[in-house]
């Protein structure tokens, strides 16, 4: 296919060096908050320590940097060959946590115990992405948009409640008794108004940097509220060596069925972002040079996984934000993915980096997510939007968002079940995501 007239540099050109740094530059501002948010998140909900907190970071980084390399690069086949980035995904948070729950003695959390389960199930359960790169003409017909948008919709309405305790001040602040105080709540506000207005700026540069802006504009304030103590990072190590199965391997059925459903739903995420990419690139979005890309794409997305599990990290998925980035810059050039990944590597080994973004206040983090979550229920809307809004799509839609909502604002609900179908079903995107996909197999309307 002809390179696109709006390309400077298509899929395989070599973009001089400083025009290739200015693109990684680039890409990499829009992603890197993406990618250390998710282990912030599952860290402060479970309270882990500093050390632990900065670990995971870390290893968010290096992994994404892994994962990107095998993208961009592609391996036989596993990749997909594109400027396809990859980043730790927000869609597994809830089921993380309720893995991570399992570490529970005692009426405390044994932090090696918690991340056991959550990286044996994220290790399990990714082969289910593995095995739908290879099924995915058939899983296309079951897994359709609107069941797609009804779970992105659903992660982002469930994770909310994740971004409004952190705005609240989090767990700390509970403990503290000082949970909603208007210190944490004017610090969240602080943030979330700077991004909106970096966002809306007509300067694109101001517009990809907006949620780092906003966040250093949150942390600058917190500074001065004696929030952050830089005195905590004296004990960072000098160089982070990335160790396999670091806090062990543990597994319980529930979790990773839990989380098998994310990654078949991540599955068709997949398959739109390379399809975009593709677009974008120039390069064909039907036939089989296509298909081999997509399903090369999808296979790297759960392998990615798998090692990411392997490395102590927590599920990747391909960022589709950078597939506007592409836009911008006009660069599709898949060797800029090599200097992003390489940066993503080099800051994932400082221990540092990941202890620096620990500090980081619950509060000021809340009023960034908050936005974040909000954007990916409106990305799910806007897919279902996308859809015909049948009679059947109207059933399909009420029912699974009832379920889906219930368990998330009525866990109790649950109580009586037994352990299995508890850990299964709390989360409410698990819920809501098996309801949508047997709704919609199986409601028939007579015209």
């Amino acid at each position: 296919m002809e390179k696109s007239k709006e390309l400077i540099y298509g899929l395989n050109d070599r973009p001089p060096l400083r025009e290739t740094l200015f693109a990684a530059v680039q890409h990499l501002l829009a992603i890197f908050v993406a990618i250390i948010t998710p282990p912030l998140i599952i860290s402060s909900a479970l309270k882990f320590d500093l050390e632990t907190t900065g670990f995971l970071v870390s290893m968010s980084l290096f992994v994404s940097g892994l994962a990107t390399f095998v993208q961009c690069r592609r391996f036989g086949p596993v990749g997909a060959g594109l400027l396809c980035i990859q980043g730790t995904s927000f869609s597994f948070i809830s089921p993380i946590i309720g893995a991570g729950m399992l570490g529970m003695v005692g009426g405390k959390l044994n932090t090696e115990m918690a991340l056991s389960y959550i990286l044996g199930a994220c290790l399990v359960a990714s082969v289910v992405e593995m095995v739908v790169s290879r099924l995915l003409p058939y899983i296309r017909k079951i897994v359709t948009p609107l069941v797609s948008g009804i779970v992105v919709s659903l992660i982002g309405m469930c994770l909310i409640k994740a971004g409004i305790n952190s705005c609240g001040g989090g767990q700390v602040a509970m403990e503290l008794g000082q949970f909603g105080s208007m210190q944490n709540l004017g610090l969240a506000l602080l943030v979330l108004v700077s991004i909106i207005v970096f966002n809306r700026s007509g300067n694109r540069f101001l517009r990809m940097s907006s949620i780092v802006l906003g966040l250093l504009i949150g942390c600058v304030a917190a500074y001065f509220l004696d929030m952050i103590d830089f005195g905590r990072l004296e004990g960072a190590g000098a160089l982070n060596i990335p160790l396999p199965f670091k806090y062990g391997l543990r597994f319980d059925l529930g979790s990773i069925i839990a989380l098998g459903l994310i990654y078949l739903v991540t599955a068709v995420e997949a398959f739109g972002d390379i399809t975009a990419n593709s677009l974008i690139s120039g390069e064909p979005v039907e036939g089989p040079v296509f298909m081999k890309r997509a399903q090369g794409g999808i296979l790297a997305d759960g392998f990615n996984s798998f090692l990411a599990a392997i490395f102590n990290s927590f599920p990747n998925s391909i960022f589709a934000q950078n597939n506007g980035m592409i836009q911008l810059t006009g660069v599709a050039s898949r060797y800029v993915g090599y200097f992003i990944a390489g940066a993503l590597v080099l800051l994932g080994l400082f221990p540092v980096v990941g202890q620096l973004f620990s500090l980081i206040p619950d509060s000021v983090l809340g009023g960034a997510t908050l936005l974040m979550f909000g954007t990916v229920a409106a990305a799910g809307i806007r897919i279902i939007a996308a859809t015909e809004i049948s009679r059947k799509a109207v059933l399909v839609m009420a029912v699974s968002f009832a379920t889906g909502l219930s368990v998330e604002l009525v866990p109790g609900i649950l109580d009586q079940m037994p352990e299995l179908v508890k850990s299964i079903f709390a989360s409410g995107i698990t819920t809501g995501g098996l309801t949508a996909i047997l709704a919609n197999a199986f409601i028939r309307i007579k015209e």
